[in-house]
């Protein structure tokens, strides 16, 4: 059924990350949805020896939790989160079984959720649920459960838009909600005896490489990203009484960094970073044998956590994520610990971050507003340090935030106010090229046009990024304004960079302006007025 309702999601996924209220291509519900299905999936592959609806959807719940990226992700990983609790202890589940278990998933997701918002995943899994309840019987049976399911879910998503105005303005439906109809009608079709092929990780490779880029004459600077999976062997150690502290204290000793590992029931999953994966790979043979192995060669253009490393002693530690190389660079050179250079991280790329951080008091820029959900989440599974998430919606917050977290300040809360203050003192702003046609915002929109926003807000359409750029200044109140900062994009030449320079410099000459390379895909530039 998971396997079914994630070849439905796959061959929508598209679809679903076009489903975005403004006609710019950083829509990505599709795609983190479906990573956070794989994460749930990779985790079932790894076997084990039960059988029952318990320890599937326990394997899948976990996995799902740790390959949650945005938003979307979170809620339908702490969904199954809610489900699989549900479940424990039953090695089969009828429809009544199944109909509690998923009111589990209603209260644990809407929990994940600081300020619910009606018309998106959440009222669509919510109304479905409650609806499926109510139309059992005694009779009823798990595909009547998830026919009524499915069926209720259909109407609940064609109302979205009613329930959001941007979602009515667009003319589209709640893209988290279509994914998850998707999920729940490929589980269901597969109940009713359909077949679907779950194609999994469609489309080109993430972490592909170009080999070229580590030559004859080149030297390992950042040494070798290593993951495992290793099945704990009675002929080696006691799989259930097993510590996963010994394989901690094995890799710290053998000079590992950013290490994630844990432990479920006689599997071990481990991500180190090391310059000597020979030998940590020999040392874990003691325990177990190898189901996968990956080693990659960190200097061939990954998208791993960026680390520079920090020796001052620090009373805090910060890690942030960036969109583009440049801003990366920078975030490092302003003192971030870790650097998240990814567009949409997952729930185990900000818990390997704060696994790098030698400091248990982490302050955290997301610099994305599909980020904090998951940038908390991975904070909650290490209880033992005091993660502090400020809630930063985009690189330009983060920019500022960081900009002001000063080391000879100990008070965490303190310290934690300043970056929220100086993150909600910013006016920031994007351009970026339009993917589609649309009515939005009053604006009429063609594709190939160049949108400019402020705080979320469309203000201008024009036909070239720079002239978007100054209507987005020319519609914001710069009376107050002393500083202009500007990120420029992957596409923008010098030539560009010179003319905007000289026009913003002329126009606004009591303002002091930074123009810096951020390398960033989607947007053309991004601005922060201060």
């Amino acid at each position: 059924m998971l396997l079914g309702g994630a070849a439905v999601l796959s061959a929508h996924t598209d679809e679903l990350n076009s489903l975005n209220v403004f006609p710019v291509s950083d829509g990505d519900t599709g795609s983190n949805m479906m990573k956070t299905v794989e994460g749930g999936l990779a985790e079932i592959s790894l076997g084990g020896h039960e059988t029952g609806i318990d320890g599937i959807s326990s394997r899948f719940a976990n996995g799902a939790l740790l390959g949650a990226r945005g938003n979307s992700g979170v809620i339908l990983s702490q969904i199954f989160a809610g489900i699989s609790k549900g479940l424990a202890g039953h090695e089969k589940a009828d429809a009544l079984t199944l109909a509690k278990a998923y009111e589990l998933g209603i209260e644990s997701s809407y929990s994940a959720v600081q300020h619910p918002v009606e018309g998106t995943i959440l009222t669509v899994f919510r109304e479905s649920a409650e609806y499926a309840l109510q139309m059992l019987d005694e009779s009823s049976s798990v595909t009547d459960f998830y026919s009524f399911h499915v069926e209720k879910a259909r109407q609940s998503l064609a109302k979205t838009p009613e329930l959001l105005d941007a979602l009515k303005e667009a003319n589209v439906v709640d893209s988290g909600a279509a994914g998850y109809l998707y999920i729940a009608e490929g589980m269901s079709d597969i109940l009713e005896g359909k077949e679907h092929s779950a194609v999994l990780s469609s489309g080109p490779k993430e972490n592909a490489v170009d080999i070229s880029r580590f030559r004859r004459d080149s030297v390992l600077e950042f040494g070798y990203c290593t993951e495992f999976l290793l099945r704990l062997t009675d002929a080696k150690v006691n799989p259930d009484s097993f510590d996963i502290k010994t394989v901690l204290s094995d890799l710290e000793a053998l000079g590992g960094e950013s290490v994630v590992a844990y432990k479920q029931d006689d599997t071990v999953k481990v991500h180190v970073h090391t310059f000597y994966p020979g030998r940590i790979l020999a040392k874990m043979q003691d325990y177990g044998e190898f189901l996968t192995v990956k080693v990659e060669n960190m200097m061939l253009g990954h998208e791993e956590t960026v680390v520079k490393s920090k020796k001052e002693n620090k009373p805090y530690a910060v890690v942030a994520a960036a969109s583009g190389e440049g801003i990366a660079k920078i975030f490092e050179e302003l003192g971030a610990d870790a650097v998240i250079m990814r567009e949409s991280p997952s729930a185990e790329d900000f818990l390997t971050a704060y696994r790098k951080c030698e400091n248990g008091r982490i302050i955290v820029l997301p610099n994305h507003k599909n980020s904090f959900l998951v940038a908390k989440q991975a904070a909650a599974m290490m209880p033992e340090c005091d993660i502090r998430v400020i809630e930063t919606k985009s690189c330009m917050q983060g920019y500022s935030a960081i900009s002001v977290l000063t080391p000879g300040i100990t008070d965490a809360d303190a310290l934690e106010e300043s970056a929220k203050r100086a993150a909600e003192s910013v006016i920031d702003g994007d351009v970026a090229q339009a993917v589609k046609d649309a009515e939005i915002g009053g604006f009429s929109v063609k594709k190939g046009d160049f949108i400019a926003r402020t705080c979320g807000n469309m203000v201008a359409v024009e036909k070239t990024a720079e002239n978007a750029l100054l209507k987005l200044l020319d519609n914001t109140d710069t009376d107050l304004c002393e500083l202009i900062t500007v990120f420029t994009g992957k596409n923008i030449t010098a030539e560009d960079i010179d003319y905007i320079t000289e026009k913003i410099n002329g126009i606004y000459p009591d303002c002091e302006l930074t123009v810096k390379n951020g390398g960033q895909e989607i947007y053309d530039y991004l601005i922060a007025l201060e």
